[in-house]
């Protein structure tokens, strides 16, 4: 005689944190403002003798006029901004190219290096 079991299984959430990439480009998108995409993000292992991290380069679109003057304020404000950032440090942070096209609708391509360090 087979006998019928019935095995129960429960998924198991396990809340994970963010990775480092994650955590900057959500506060690079928020100081960026609403009109800003970002396009592409590139990350390149850093290390010295006392610290270790990764080199992030970010590339944003602004289209029309509003996006633009975004993009303009995005710009000036990046080598002083202070990053909320927890477990991490963003030791540089530079606007490396700024592509702007005024026809057929203004657009704003701007392109940033942050270098983003762990901070134990």
């Amino acid at each position: 005689m087979l006998l019928d079991h019935t095995i129960e299984t429960k998924a198991v959430r396990v809340r994970q944190k963010p990775l480092p990439a994650e955590r900057l480009s959500r506060a690079i998108q928020a100081m960026a403002g609403p009109h800003a995409q970002i396009l592409a993000m590139r990350e390149i292992p850093w290390a010295s003798i006392t610290f270790a991290g990764a080199r992030h380069t970010i590339l944003l679109r602004f289209e029309g006029w509003e996006a633009c003057d975004d993009a303009d304020h995005f710009v000036a404000e990046l080598p002083d901004h202070g990053f909320t950032l927890p477990g991490m440090l963003v030791a540089d942070a530079c606007v490396s190219k700024v592509e702007q096209v005024l026809l057929p609708t203004p657009r704003m391509d701007v392109e940033v290096e942050i270098l983003l360090l762990e901070d134990k």
